[in-house]
């Protein structure tokens, strides 16, 4: 069994490796995996994942790789030689999802379908020439993640429900997460952290209500009792 500790990712959203460190100390054991994303991967994320990973720290490398296979195969390969919990690669097409499994080889790695990206709506899938809503693009992407051989998906929390009662045994790693009453910021598909919970997400990814808090840890916390609460009995 999964505890809810270890359900929560929390995004170190931040510029630099020292303020990363900084905010990994304040968080203590209070989180379960930390998720490394494009602005620190580029600015010294990559080392402090292997650095994290050495230390027995679960690390999810949010690379979202969208490429030629061959870059994508790779790059998955890199990855997964870090000791990385989970990598994420866009789920647009079978050559990209198969390129990913194959560079993940029998690594423990998990790959994980990025879906719909949680800051659009319709009117922005229509401009990708998309005439449909978000859900049927985030459970059509998801089954072909799943056939595929990616291990789970991310989708919002307004998606769980309805991709756990087609994927029973597929990952549900769920970002958008806000707080009741708390600032939605820049995201369009948010739900609070028992919500998503209870429609069927498996993980949590949170950033700002946690990284920008006046006290990281007590937010977190605050954020696992909320996960614990939701969690069947």
């Amino acid at each position: 069994m999964t505890s809810p500790r270890d359900r929560l990712i929390v995004a170190l959203d931040v510029t630099n490796v020292e303020e990363a460190k900084a905010l990994i100390d304040r968080l203590g054991e209070s989180v379960g995996i930390y998720k490394i994303g494009l602005e620190l991967l580029f600015s010294g994320g990559f080392a402090l994942a292997q650095e994290l990973t050495r230390q027995g720290r679960s690390v999810f490398i949010d690379a979202k790789l969208l490429d030629i296979e061959a870059t994508v195969e790779r790059a998955t390969a890199v990855i997964a030689e870090s000791g990385a919990t989970f990598l994420t690669v866009h789920a647009l097409d079978r050559k990209t999802i198969a390129a990913a499994v194959r560079g993940r080889g029998d690594t423990k790695l998990k790959l994980l379908g990025v879906t719909v990206l949680t800051n659009l709506s319709r009117a922005d899938l229509a401009e990708h020439g998309i005439d449909e809503a978000p859900l049927a693009v985030v459970q059509r992407r998801a089954m072909m993640a799943r056939d595929g051989g990616f291990d789970g998906v991310i989708a919002s929390g307004q998606e769980a429900r309805a991709l756990r009662e087609r994927l029973r045994q597929t990952l549900i790693v769920t970002p958008g997460i806000r707080p009741a009453g708390a600032d939605t910021q820049d995201q369009t598909r948010v739900v609070t952290p028992q919500a998503a919970i209870k429609a069927g997400a498996d993980y949590l990814v949170v950033g700002r209500p946690i990284t920008r808090a006046s006290d990281p840890r007590k937010a977190a916390d605050a954020i696992v009792e909320e996960i614990t609460a939701a969690l069947p009995q």
